[in-house]
């Protein structure tokens, strides 16, 4: 036996022995077994190198799965209340169905079994800015949960959630059962991000996929065209978002129940930018709040530098961009402090 063949089978014995001490269901187990012998077989008559890189990075893969981990449930409406505070400005409406959300959840868990969990799938449409996938991660941080964001912004293919045969070389898991080892656990909040915004020519096999992971008569056993077993994603809470609605099919609709996210007022957004993002972005450049100050009256002007944004990204980019400029300002100049004001105010603010 070459040196080669032996180190191989050094590291075969390696993949059995994680194979019987993993938590794994049984069925799986005895599936990476058989694998595990395969691969021996091919070692023992030299055609081991393609066969080898394989089977084992498909039985890496099955180790990664989190089975029977699962994080506990934080479900303290008053402290969900807090965080969600802590996070958004006004938007009561919207924090009031999370918080209705968080108590049918904790009715579930003291009154029903855990086989018959089963959280409702909330989608936020609004525009951008509105502070949709923000509150994905208010609720996770409520929850105690991990978060799994699976972004579907140019997803070309319904392969990029399901995984690819593994008879396709270089196939991996698709993003759900990734976010799920990623995680470490099987019951974490799975956002589903923008889920209108998925390529055209692939949305109807993407939504496909979607009925799958949002139906509960089909989540407890979703299967990855790659790891090729049932996944049970029955005790994950699913989120979704979206800018509209109009380019997701009605069978996903149907399993969600829809909040709409309203747009931000004038008067919201100056709130916003003065008690979360002015503190953001005065760490994030090194000034201090005594270094850059902008003038009551020049708020709105802040809020609408190109005319109306329903959200506050434009907001805060804004803001971040005269900040810089306050920055070099203050350095070059070595001037003690920058403040915006009607004389100058066209100097910090982007135009067309």
């Amino acid at each position: 036996m070459s040196d080669f063949q032996e180190v191989l089978n050094q590291e075969i014995a390696t993949l059995s022995a994680k194979v019987e001490q993993n938590e794994l269901p049984e069925a799986m187990r005895n599936q990476l077994k058989k694998e595990v012998i395969a691969l021996q077989r091919s070692v023992e008559i030299g055609n081991y190198d393609e066969k080898y890189e394989k089977v084992s990075h498909y039985i890496d893969w099955c180790l990664r799965i989190p089975f029977g981990k699962k994080t506990e449930d934080t479900l303290d409406v008053a402290k969900a209340k807090e965080i969600f505070d802590k996070h958004h400005f006004g938007m009561q409406e919207v924090k009031d169905r999370f918080l209705e959300y968080l108590a049918v959840l904790n009715l579930q868990k003291n009154n029903l079994q855990d086989e018959e969990f089963s959280a409702p799938i909330l989608l936020l449409v609004g525009l951008v800015g509105t502070g949709k996938t923000t509150f994905a991660y208010s609720l996770a941080e409520a929850l105690g949960r991990k978060l799994v964001r699976i972004p579907f912004g140019g997803i070309g293919s319904a392969k990029e959630l399901r995984g690819n045969s593994r008879l396709i070389l270089g196939s991996e898991p698709g993003k759900i059962v990734k976010g799920v080892c990623e995680a470490g656990v099987m019951n974490p909040v799975i956002l589903l991000d923008e889920i209108d915004r998925a390529a055209e020519e692939a949305n109807m096999d993407i939504m496909g996929v979607l009925v799958e992971l949002l139906d509960p008569a089909q989540n407890y056993a979703f299967t990855d065209d790659y790891i090729n077993y049932p996944i049970d994603l029955s005790q994950a809470i699913f989120l979704a978002t979206a800018n509209n609605t109009r380019r997701i099919a009605t069978a996903v609709m149907d399993r969600m129940e829809k909040i709409s996210m309203p747009s931000y007022t004038d008067e919201e957004k100056i709130a916003i930018a003065k008690k979360y993002i002015m503190p953001k972005v005065l760490k994030e450049v090194g000034l201090r709040a005594d270094q850059f100050i902008i003038r009551e009256e020049m708020w709105l002007k802040m809020v609408r530098p190109l005319g109306f944004d329903a959200g506050v990204r434009t907001l805060q980019r804004t803001i971040q961009g005269a900040a810089r400029k306050a920055a070099r300002i203050i350095v070059e100049g070595k001037y003690d402090k920058v403040e915006i004001g009607p004389d100058n105010y066209k100097i910090f603010l982007p135009s067309y």
